[in-house]
């Protein structure tokens, strides 16, 4: 049975871990709040160039861009995955459900080119021996605008050699208050019905494009993408963040519950050893007086 001072010692070691844990409550908290502002000041430019870019495809009937050209068989190295993780663990199974679904994609695909922001991806496919593009090292923590653009860049010197034909994205969707959602998207070859909606069609002739609808095409597009991989990264950070306050404020829970059980069975102990004491101390005292009494 535990002393009393070993308890004691365990509570307050308990007490430091749970300060911990609540300080990094607060601190995904407040990442997650920030980087949801800074997207959405950028999101209203991204929506915008997407509407022209769909009522640019309204002049284009016959679309010869790269960047929509489809798969074929001609390259047997043809095909990539972006897989967005954390760079540490400690956030649930954000991670895992991420590189599940990773994971099932490749089993589909043979030759899948790998490249993953995030340490803790790179980390655990490393570890099993799965090649991973070695010059793209991104972490993902704080993603900028500037970070979304050189992932672009890096993705799109890649597609235009003609190396890949296919680039696949799995991320994390953010859902306030509850897990993210896993999503695997085709980032390239685009598809036009992925830039029309309902307003796309209202304003789409009378205009003209300088120096033609395929250059500024050309010219949009890795703007656009540009603002979808910057929206993923963001997505997938906040979803992290919001699984670490998960973990962090059921970790909270589980020291309180140790330590309501660690002081009743303190103070349990301290009232036995209290009882002890009092039960000494009257047995001396009536020792005391029964030797008194012998010898008077």
């Amino acid at each position: 049975m535990s002393t009393a001072a070993e308890i004691r010692s365990r509570i307050n070691s308990i007490n430091e871990t749970k300060k911990v844990t609540d300080a990094m409550y607060m601190i995904s908290s407040v990442k997650m709040r920030r980087a949801r502002r800074e997207l959405e000041s950028t999101a209203p430019y991204f929506k915008a160039l997407r509407q022209e870019l769909g009522e640019l495809l309204h002049y284009l009937p016959e679309n010869n861009s790269p960047f929509f050209r489809l798969p074929s068989d001609e390259h047997p190295f043809g095909r990539a995955m972006l897989l967005i993780t954390s760079d540490k663990g400690l956030a649930g199974s954000y991670n895992q459900t991420a590189i599940r679904a990773c994971e099932a994609r490749m089993r589909e695909e043979d030759d899948l080119m790998l490249f993953i922001v995030g340490e803790y991806g790179r980390q655990y496919f490393q570890s099993r021996r799965v090649p991973v593009a070695q010059k793209f090292h991104y972490a993902a923590a704080f993603p900028t605008l500037r970070m979304a653009m050189a992932v672009c860049a890096d993705l799109l010197d890649e597609y235009k050699r003609a190396r890949l034909q296919q680039i696949e994205i799995v991320y994390t969707h953010y859902h306030p208050g509850r897990p993210g959602e896993t999503k695997v998207r085709t980032l390239l070859p685009l598809k036009s019905s992925d830039f029309y909606d309902k307003s796309t069609v209202v304003n789409a002739y009378g205009k003209e494009y300088l120096p033609s609808p395929e250059a500024v095409l050309d010219g949009g597009i890795p703007s656009y993408l540009t603002g979808f991989i910057y929206s993923a990264l963001v997505d997938s950070y906040c979803s992290e963040q919001e699984a670490r306050m998960t973990a962090m404020r059921s970790a909270g829970r589980n020291a309180e519950e140790m330590l309501a059980r660690l002081k009743v069975q303190y103070h349990s102990i301290r009232q036995a050893a209290i009882t002890r004491e009092m039960t000494e101390i009257a047995a001396g005292a009536k020792a005391l007086r029964a030797k008194r009494e012998a010898s008077t």
